[in-house]
């Protein structure tokens, strides 16, 4: 029953004490003084208790962040490679799918594969110049691995014992490799007294070739290593094309070795700035850097005079200057004929420049500031790769200087224009129940992406602040609009978003709620309602939806913010005369609470009592008539964060505070328990059961330990937890996930959903099963005829007809015959050796070749093609990007050759390119090849000769048009799309009349 405001009593943590439950260990009942706490037992206590936690099983959804090495292309084209942490990942180039992934075994795999404390992370990759089936890697854990990455197996490990971070080889030395280790020091810096070794590198020639007592071991030792010489932190490595010169670049000098005298080391020249890329002439003795400020350098001083050297003395060399990149230049790149020179960096613009003229130009807009820029030229065709910092790769075509194709995943590290988020900032995550996916922060602060964990696929982006994503126009970035929140209704129908951006020296603070409005159809959202200042300028603390509606009118979103008022909004429907009925969002009433500011709210299951925390209270209202209900205080806890109803019949509230957490038993009206942390903690309901977690973070005691967080699972009939679990990583944000629908797990289990401080997307709980990723393991990888280089004939009958169906099994034994191939081998060369007046009509042999190249498809797929098809329909070729994907082992090809696709191009072969026997001749007796019947009423037609129809056919008044070229001769590709049917060619027109009539 409502009770009035005036006479609200506010239940204490006092009137808790006849509670059956038992408090924590860590806060006595109220009315008792605390016992001396002992901190060397509580230490003890609390070491014991992280041994005898179990670690909760999680799985990482997604790759953090992008790599810091460039891609690879394989010798034909056909594939590449990109770094995605201790494993490398071999895309597609036709379809841009994962088709195999290269892991090292488990043993030399960091199990904190959430934490920001990776040693095993793959820095640098390079194909072997002697075998091209081969790849090397290097990796911060101080491993070479050779790998076969045809049979995705793991041939060679060599230990260097130093953590690597570049890798070059040449032709020139077989069997060995050069690589940039950490060089261990006992330098100190003399602020935070922390070791250097990153900051001081040695350059190695390291030998393939293990020695005799490692030879067997699966860790082998190398046979030769020799020192080149000492650097700083090298930014680039590598070999001239001729292997005649070494180069590595490092702080503010570029370190030159002959590769024929070794000992003699490096020469230094000295830059004006930090440089931070390099790349080398494909055919002349020079090299390029990119510098700290945007400039291009060209040096010329790969020279007899090197060998002239005068100790401590640093040399300055010939240089050429390019200059157009406001920031850091992140990547070089030149074309393979040296006239060109790619440069790309924080500006999200790929600059081509021409080298013996000096002029550029530009590919702007790629999406995200660029980090690496490879080149693929398969023949004639140049593309040229871009990675990305929000780890997507974006391919450009070099003929035209657009985008032509791009591989989206998924983007959450903030990209490096942008600062990163503090640790305490909301970070927005949801569930979207309707299309099973995740709402996820995007790399760009001011935009939502869509994650489908079943595919492992981003569907979508959806920028919900529009911003102009360009650099910084000085060294201080222009920080955009934030997305804060976002929160999504019971049904999936409705979401609402928060963001702002604060106000600086240039423009004011901006805060925006927008409600956007599910479209089941397109399969997106659509903005329905923009709020401006929802809470005045202040800061929006909590935003939630009414659950449990069932009617539009029912369906309510309380909003909370730091002006104190509690604000709810409601459905408005208007008609109109062109659109019928507009829907929007309005205000619908405005709350305040004495003079506390509103942390959160929160909806009971039911959806019949609204919570909100202010201060050290929790006001419970009825949202219906804005009654004020009951007032919770527990002045132990004086700031309540949080405030949640607990399982499906909402009985108890969960409070929480900074490091406190409350139970209330609203039946009984009373504090059941209260619980105090040591650490900050974040609790997790769960959606339907009576438990919920709690999350401690745990900081590491020492820089070698990784970030950890204890999970705290509890129940409402004790204030013991009933488990305790682990977990390698910290959290930004967690989410339960439902118990259908979803994942595959026990509705009574506890599944969790969270994106941990370095930016993962993990999945955590009891017995997390999620469906593993296509190509996420190791794969052999197969080539399909399918994947070769499109030709003249693909245009013509299609790139299905050339797919290898020897694998498809046949259904009888005439099918088998049917599909025999006699016109391949010696026998074709022989028919053809006669003279030219002796050989037999082309008439007479066409079908009889193209019965034995094409395979025939099956008479019930006929039939069943009769029926669905109608009579005048033309069957278009598939997209060619479709039809040229590769195989991977074990696929098989069920795609086949159309009969009615290839009728068409058998009648428009034989009226435009063969002149047919005069009417008067009677058809030669040759027997029919494949025996197949004509369908639609097509009377039978024997080695290309058809008998006259009783209708003569319209192609008889109109002049053959040749082939690939339309009525006015213009000619059209496969780029371009085939003429409609009133512009097809006579012979397409003849045979659809044929059809028609005969039919």
């Amino acid at each position: 029953m409502p009770v009035a405001v005036d006479r609200t009593r506010a239940m204490t943590a006092t009137d808790a004490q006849s509670s059956p439950a038992k408090a924590s260990q860590d806060i006595p009942p109220a009315g008792t003084a605390p016992p001396a706490p002992n901190p060397r037992k509580r230490k003890k206590a609390k070491a014991k208790e992280l041994e005898d936690a179990e670690v909760w099983s999680w799985k990482s959804l997604t790759d953090s962040s992008a790599s810091r090495v460039p891609p690879i292309f394989t010798k034909d084209g056909s594939y590449f490679f990109s770094a995605a942490g201790p494993s490398v990942k071999i895309h597609s180039v036709a379809t841009g799918e994962v088709v195999s992934t290269l892991t090292p075994p488990p043993t030399s795999v960091s199990d904190a594969a959430g934490s920001s404390l990776q040693s095993d992370v793959v820095t640098s990759a390079i194909l072997n110049p002697h075998n091209p089936f081969q790849l090397i890697t290097g990796s911060l854990d101080g491993y070479i691995r050779v790998w076969d990455f045809l049979d995705a197996s793991l041939l060679q490990t060599i230990c260097v014992s130093q953590p690597i971070f570049h890798l070059t080889a040449h032709e020139k030395f077989r069997d060995h490799v050069f690589v940039a280790a950490a060089r261990p020091t006992k330098k100190k810096t003399s602020k935070a007294n922390v070791a250097t070794e990153e900051d001081n590198v040695a350059v190695l020639r390291v030998s393939l070739k293990p020695t005799a007592a490692t030879a067997a071991a699966p860790v082998q030792v190398s046979s030769e290593i020799v020192g080149v010489g000492k650097t700083r932190s090298t930014t680039g490595l590598a070999i001239s094309p001729s292997g005649a010169w070494l180069v590595a670049t490092a702080g503010h000098k570029a370190y030159v070795c002959r590769t024929v005298d070794l000992k003699a080391g490096f020469t230094k020249f000295v830059s004006p700035e930090r440089l931070t890329c390099l790349a080398f002439h494909p055919s002349e003795e020079y090299f390029a850097t990119g510098d700290a400020t945007g400039c291009i350098r060209l040096w010329y001083c790969l020279n007899e005079s090197i060998a002239v050297k005068t100790a401590g003395v640093e040399k300055t060399a010939q240089t050429t200057t390019l200059h157009w990149h406001a920031h850091a230049v992140s990547s070089l790149a030149f074309t393979p004929n040296g006239a060109y020179l790619l440069s790309g960096g924080e500006e999200a613009v790929l600059v081509i420049w021409q080298l013996h003229t000096g002029k550029k130009e530009f590919v702007p807009r790629v999406g995200s500031p660029i980090v690496h820029i490879s080149l693929l030229n398969k023949g004639a065709e140049e593309e040229y790769l871009l990675g990305l910092a929000d780890a997507s790769f974006v391919f450009v075509r070099a003929s035209t200087l657009k985008i032509s194709r791009s591989i989206a995943r998924i983007k959450l590290d903030p990209a490096i224009s942008h600062d990163r988020p503090s640790t305490s900032t909301a970070v927005p995550l949801a569930i979207h129940s309707l299309s099973s996916t995740l709402i996820l922060p995007s790399s760009h602060p001011s935009s939502l992406q869509t994650f489908s964990p079943s595919t492992s696929r981003l569907l979508s982006e959806l920028e919900v602040s529009p911003s102009n994503r360009v650099s910084r126009r000085d060294e201080k970035p222009l920080q955009p609009a934030r997305v804060e929140r976002a929160v999504l209704s019971d049904s999936g129908d409705w979401m609402a978003t928060v963001d702002s951006r604060e106000a600086d020296e240039s423009f004011r603070a901006e805060v925006y709620m927008k409600i956007w409005q599910w479209d089941r159809k397109a399969g997106f959202w659509i903005l329905n309602t923009r709020i401006d200042r929802p809470h005045g300028l202040k800061k929006v603390t909590g935003v939630a939806f009414r659950p449990y509606a069932r009617t539009q009118d029912d369906l309510l979103l309380a909003t909370t913010g730091e002006d104190g008022n509690i604000k709810t909004w409601r459905i408005r429907s208007v008609k109109t005369k062109a659109e019928g009925v507009e829907e929007y969002w309005v205000a619908r009433s405005t709350l305040r609470f004495r003079t506390e500011t509103p942390s959160d709210v929160s909806w009971s299951p039911d959806g019949s009592l609204l919570a909100v925390s202010v201060g050290s209270h929790v006001a419970i209202y009825d949202p219906d008539t804005n009654a004020l209900h009951q007032v919770l205080t527990c002045p132990e806890c004086a700031t309540m964060c949080r405030v949640q109803f607990l399982g499906s019949s909402g009985r108890y509230m969960v409070i929480s505070g900074p490091r406190d957490v409350l139970l209330w038993d609203l039946v009984l009206q009373n504090l059941r328990w209260h619980y105090r942390s040591q650490t900050a903690i974040e609790p997790v309901v769960h959606p339907t059961e009576d438990q919920f977690a709690v999350m401690e973070r745990i900081s590491p005691s020492t820089n070698t330990e990784s970030p950890s967080t204890r999970v705290l699972i509890f129940h409402p009939s004790t204030s013991y937890p009933v488990a305790i679990r682990t977990l390698p990583f910290h959290l930004r944000s967690a989410v339960p996930v439902p118990s259908s629908g979803f994942f595959p797990t026990d509705p009574a289990g506890f599944t969790l959903v969270g994106i941990t401080d370095t930016w993962s997307v993990v999945v955590f709980g009891d017995d997390v099963q999620v469906p593993e990723e296509e190509g996420a393991s190791a794969q052999g990888i197969t080539r399909d005829v399918a994947v070769g280089k499109r030709t003249l004939f693909h245009d013509i009958f299609g790139a299905s007809a050339f797919a290898d169906l020897a694998s498809a099994p046949s259904t009888s034994a005439a099918a088998a015959t049917s599909t025999a191939k006699p016109w391949k081998g010696k026998e074709i060369a022989q028919a053809f050796d006669a003279p030219a007046h002796l050989m037999p009509p082309l008439e007479t042999l066409f079908d009889a070749v193209m019965d034995g190249f094409l395979a025939t498809r099956p008479d019930d797929a006929d039939e069943h093609e009769e029926r669905e098809q109608e009579e005048d329909e033309m069957d278009v070729d598939e997209d060619g990007e479709t039809a040229a994907r590769p195989a991977k082992s074990g696929a098989p090809l069920d795609r086949v050759v159309d009969r009615q696709e290839m009728n068409g191009f058998v009648e428009i072969f034989i009226q435009s390119a063969i002149k047919g026997p005069p009417s008067s001749m009677p058809p030669p007796a040759f027997p029919h090849v494949n025996g197949i019947h004509k369908p639609n009423g097509v009377p039978p037609h024997v080695n290309g000769v058809r008998t006259a129809p009783s209708t003569p056919p319209a192609s008889s008044k109109t002049k053959p048009t040749p082939n690939g070229t339309g009525r006015g001769g213009d000619a059209y590709t496969p780029s371009q799309p085939a003429p409609s049917e009133s512009d097809a060619s006579p012979a397409v027109k003849a045979g659809k009349k044929r059809k028609k009539s005969l039919g």
